[in-house]
């Protein structure tokens, strides 16, 4: 049986498909072919450069996202809006981001050249057939990887000889087509593309809803030809439960690599916890998603040690201002040397007991599931700040036990990442914030 790995895009964000790539690869699922189209590029690019799915989830880390654009010639922003060839050119990508994450188009060529060599393949655009090439990796260079994901407006596309380069998206996001083509008896579709019913105001809002109008055509249309021909074949789709934060929460820092790799890992847990042999429908439903009620999300990370070596604990809590169905959520990691590094959180969940707030999950440590739980007893101060009066707790992984506290820094962190989720436009967003500020986290736990 033959499998394919499809990257869709999803700019920036598709840091959340290295903890996808992590989870798939502790169960042993392994590919035949891997294509990537836009920022899902990024992904393939790694893992066609030979990068471990444990060392892209490292890499992430150390990526500065605006290296993602850089400027053009002065002269070019002379010549005023109306004539400006984009925002930014795609340098940033190829002298600063590929090296980081370790894409390596010579390596890319010498991989797909060895023997039972993974096929590759990267979706670019030539815009003077307005035709996707599903480039293979034998063929790709650094420029047009990067051409493939210069989105217009935002980076300019490549010139070269006589030919315009540029992003995919607005032909395809992810292309089943190429994987059929090449033999594919299951697809595994890798998408963090929204997906969800919500129509937003704006600029930037509706410039994503044309991408995901664009991305979700094309797809319907790679399942309708199939079905037209009669090639049958398995799908299995990796996506968010709720649309992921926009590039531009990523840019300003309101959410970080860590967090999007830990939901997906958290999201790639869940689809094959509940994986069906036969996959899923291929239809609209297969990529869609909800808005997530009204809340806000921050980061709430402890420290401590373990035989002298030392221990982070880092969970980031999804919670609704209004009482929802089932217990709030968390995605977080475990970060110390006993456990091999960083490993990511699966089913977290945030239960409250009086005054006792704890964190429960599980992580893979050698092969098997350890038990997590992290609790902590908030005092009953009066104040808005009730949720910061304590900032002891206990971590329990599995048989080990150990104290750990929340410094100073941390407590700073944690108010500096307080983002509203689910709520729209300024005062949505005040509001949802507001509720926070004026409830804390115990008063809201209470509802659960």
């Amino acid at each position: 049986m033959k499998r394919s790995l499809v990257l869709a895009g999803g700019g920036m964000r598709v840091a959340w498909q290295a903890g996808v790539v992590r989870a798939l690869a502790e169960e042993g699922i392994d590919f035949h072919h891997v294509d990537g189209t836009s920022g899902g590029i990024l992904t393939a690019g790694m893992l066609l450069s030979g990068v471990s799915p444990e060392d892209m989830c490292r890499r992430w880390l150390d990526v500065d996202v605006k290296d993602f654009g850089s400027a053009l010639p002065v002269g070019d922003y002379l010549k005023g809006p109306w004539s400006l060839p984009a925002i930014g050119d795609a340098d940033g990508i190829l002298n600063k981001v590929f090296p980081a994450l370790g894409v390596d188009a010579d390596a890319v060529r010498r991989h797909a050249t060895a023997p039972d060599a993974v096929e590759g393949s990267f979706n670019v655009v030539e815009f003077t057939e307005k035709r996707c090439h599903a480039i293979d990796a034998k063929d790709i260079d650094a420029e047009l990887m990067a051409a493939g994901m210069s989105l217009p407006i935002f980076l300019t596309p490549l010139r070269r000889d006589g030919r315009i380069w540029t992003d995919a998206v607005w032909v395809r996001d992810a292309n089943v087509a190429e994987a059929l083509r090449r033999g594919a008896d299951e697809v595994w579709l890798i998408w963090c593309i929204g997906n969800s019913p919500y129509w937003g105001d704006g600029p930037l809002e509706q410039y994503v809803h044309m991408i995901e109008m664009s991305a979700m055509g094309a797809l319907l249309a790679d399942f309708e030809a199939a079905a037209a021909t009669g090639r049958h074949f398995v799908l299995h789709v990796i996506k968010p439960e709720h649309p992921l934060p926009l590039d531009p929460e990523f840019y300003l820092n309101r959410v970080d690599a860590g967090t999007l790799i830990g939901m997906g890992y958290r999201d790639a847990r869940s689809y094959l916890d509940s994986l069906q042999p036969e996959g899923v429908a291929k239809d609209a439903g297969c990529t869609a998603m909800t808005e997530p009620p009204p809340g806000v999300r921050f980061n709430d990370t402890l420290r401590g040690d373990i035989g002298g070596s030392p221990l982070t604990f880092r969970a980031t809590v999804v919670l609704p201002t209004a009482a929802v169905a089932g217990p709030p959520r968390f995605t977080g990691y475990v970060d110390h040397a006993g456990v091999g590094g960083r490993v990511f959180v699966a089913d977290g969940r945030v239960e409250s007991d009086g005054d006792q707030v704890t964190y429960r999950g599980k992580v893979r440590l050698g092969g098997s599931w350890q038990e997590l739980s992290v609790a902590r007893t908030l005092h009953d101060d009066p104040g808005p700040d009730a949720w910061m009066d304590s900032r002891r707790a206990e971590l329990a992984l599995g048989d080990t036990r150990t104290d750990v506290r929340m410094t100073l820094a941390d407590a700073a962190g944690l108010l500096a990442s307080v983002e509203p989720v689910g709520a729209h436009g300024f005062i949505d967003r005040a509001g949802a914030a507001a509720g926070f500020a004026a409830n804390g986290l115990r008063e809201l736990l209470h509802r659960y």
